[in-house]
């Protein structure tokens, strides 16, 4: 059975037509990258997935039950199984890296006190920081600021998490450590990735496969190395980075 399966999924925002009978499918344990220009619908296609946003026709299923007519407390229960990595780490300023590491799972969790302290402690191990809990994110550089939200995302053991856009604003060697973060993350806690992004050295060294999203669909899927080689005009236009062609829209 697959993790995360989207059945012609159509979404409109005040009469712009942004998803327009998406399909996709994940399986369990798999990195998925889904590419695309800015606006061409990757985060409302994230929205879905966690179910915060409803679709105006179409299916999404996570671990084979559909989750469009789920209630607000379900929905709850669901967002249980996701981690969500936020483009710009998206840490509450007010709170210190222990606070917000444990933010979920004081929402998700009945644990006491010692052991959400624990876990956070071990969170923040994992993605490589030590002895930071006292800091305010003022204090932190960009990429520090995103392994803590990579903590946060991981801290309650989730079976899917979710990157959006993962390393912008990083400069190459923090944003090839994000890389290696997501890389170890899939191998240690066997789960499920979905990455947002336009980065293709991320692409081409997380993806197990690849979705190109172009004009509200998935219009081309495959390993990084069949993305690579794809020979849709618009696909090749993307990776590489061209202004010309079938690509109009601003």
């Amino acid at each position: 059975m697959s993790k995360i399966r989207i059945v012609d999924l159509h979404k409109s925002f005040e009469g712009k037509q942004v998803l327009k009978g998406l399909n996709l499918e994940i399986q369990a344990g798999e990195t998925m990258v889904v590419i695309g220009q800015s606006g061409s619908g990757k985060s409302v296609l994230l929205k879905h997935i966690i179910g915060i946003m409803k679709p105006d026709r179409g299916q999404v299923f996570i671990d084979g039950q559909e989750i469009s007519a789920l209630s607000d407390e379900e929905i709850m229960k669901l967002s249980r199984k996701f981690g969500l990595l936020f483009q710009g780490a998206a840490l509450f300023d007010s709170m210190t890296v222990a606070e917000n590491v444990a933010f979920g799972l004081r929402r998700h969790t009945s644990l006491d006190e010692a052991e959400i302290q624990r876990l956070v402690r071990e969170s923040l191990e994992q993605v490589g920081l030590r002895g930071v809990e006292n800091l305010l994110p003022y204090e932190l550089s960009g990429g520090m600021k995103k392994r803590v939200g990579l903590a946060r995302a991981i801290a309650y053991s989730p079976e899917i998490i979710l990157y959006d856009e993962p390393t912008t604003g990083l400069d190459p060697i923090r944003a090839d450590a994000i890389n290696c973060l997501i890389l170890q993350l899939k191998e240690e806690l066997k789960v499920t990735s979905v990455i947002i992004t336009h980065d293709m050295n991320t692409t081409y060294k997380v993806a197990d496969r690849v979705a190109m999203l172009y004009d509200g669909r998935i219009i081309e899927m495959g390993t990084p190395e069949e993305i690579r080689h794809s020979p849709n005009p618009v696909v090749q236009q993307f990776i590489n980075g061209r202004a010309e062609g079938p690509i109009t829209e601003w």
